[in-house]
């Protein structure tokens, strides 16, 4: 459709049921929106728009609604996005910027994201395929128990414990230490799995055994361990995981969808299925992907729109968030939140 009063009928429509979750008459077209014509040309312009499937009537006597396909045109057709406001801004800063780790900028960020939407946010966990080790830090808990802490440059945290047959004191553990951080700091964690699976494992280096002027065979053992857990905390980090908050939202928009509840709530424990969903969307190609109805690849979210941004490119850390909602959207408004945090997230992470 082009701009002509046709298409400013339906986004009158599409407003106006977004805001009043009521359907919309000629008449309130009318006193709502300056398009200088009678209610008799808005409802021949609604009788033309109903034909061609932009907008449907949900029983007799009532107005109208829009379909997929009129919410898609009205989408794909924005010119103006609704501006954040100050406040809203300060609020995503404060959240999400600071010296925290991943998980917890992650968490703030779907938490944050969800209370600006009034809808469910999603995050899905970078994929780190340019991340290098930053540091390995080594933390003795007690005297058979080892704290293996991987930190990577995008500011991923994973841990893990090691039991040891031997005890080791601080000068030991500072040796250990040592050792793992030059052979591992700086690497890339995709040259690390690949070198663990061409190797079956990361094996000892020369030296570690206990030969003259070596080390014994007990410290040879812990660095064996120690390199093993390097290995499963690097793979940890590669594991695909996404983050959500605000599925009270979506009760609340319960009577929206029905019986369709339970299969949407349902399809919410399968990670999976919301893994494949976003990365689908990946293959828009676009800032900001937008999938409406039927749209959608799962038939569990076929009454629900989804609006998702990459984030972190810059730093080699590049995955997606998105907010799912009903259909009856508020797209302007809902668009300009995901691009605002998926920028503020991004920044944060070329940060670190």
């Amino acid at each position: 459709m082009n701009e002509s009063r046709r298409a400013q009928v339906l986004r009158a429509i599409v407003e106006d049921f977004v805001a009043t979750n009521e359907p919309v008459g000629s008449k309130a077209i009318v006193q709502r929106h300056t398009l200088g014509v009678s209610p008799a040309t808005i409802r021949n312009d609604m009788a033309a728009l109903e034909q061609e499937g932009y907008i449907a009537q949900p029983h007799t006597s009532a107005g109208r609604i829009p379909t997929d396909l009129g919410y898609r045109t009205f989408v794909d057709h924005l010119e103006e996005f609704k501006p954040l406001s100050q406040a809203e801004r300060r609020a995503i800063y404060q959240l999400i910027d600071g010296n925290v780790d991943l998980d917890d900028m992650l968490d703030r960020t779907v938490r944050v994201l969800a209370g600006l939407t009034h809808q469910v946010a999603l995050i899905q966990y970078p994929t780190v395929s340019t991340a290098r080790i930053k540091h390995i830090e080594i933390v003795g808990l007690a005297p058979n128990r080892i704290l293996v802490v991987l930190i990577t440059d995008a500011g991923q945290v994973e841990q893990k414990i090691v039991s040891t047959s031997d005890s080791l004191d601080e000068e030991e553990l500072r040796g250990i230490r040592d050792r793992i951080n030059s052979e591992f700091s700086g690497q890339k964690l995709s040259h690390v799995i690949d070198s663990g699976r061409r190797r079956g494992g990361l094996e000892d280096s020369p030296g570690d055994g206990g030969e003259s002027g070596g080390p014994d065979t007990g410290f040879a053992e812990v660095l064996s361990s120690i390199r093993a857990a390097v290995s499963d905390l690097v793979a940890a980090t590669r594991e695909e995981r996404i983050i959500m908050a605000g599925t009270a939202n979506l009760a609340r928009s319960g009577r929206e969808f029905g019986e369709k509840m339970a299969p949407i709530l349902e399809a919410f424990e399968e990670q999976v299925v919301l893994l494949k969903l976003l990365t689908s969307m990946a293959e828009d190609h676009a800032e900001i992907s937008v999938r409406i109805g039927r749209e959608n690849t799962h038939e569990s979210f076929s009454s629900t729109s989804l609006v998702a941004a990459e984030y972190g490119q810059d730093s080699g850390s590049s995955a997606r968030l998105a907010v799912l909602g009903p259909t009856r959207m508020d797209y302007p408004m809902t668009i300009s939140a995901v691009r605002a945090v998926a920028k503020y997230v991004s920044s944060v992470l070329d940060k670190g």
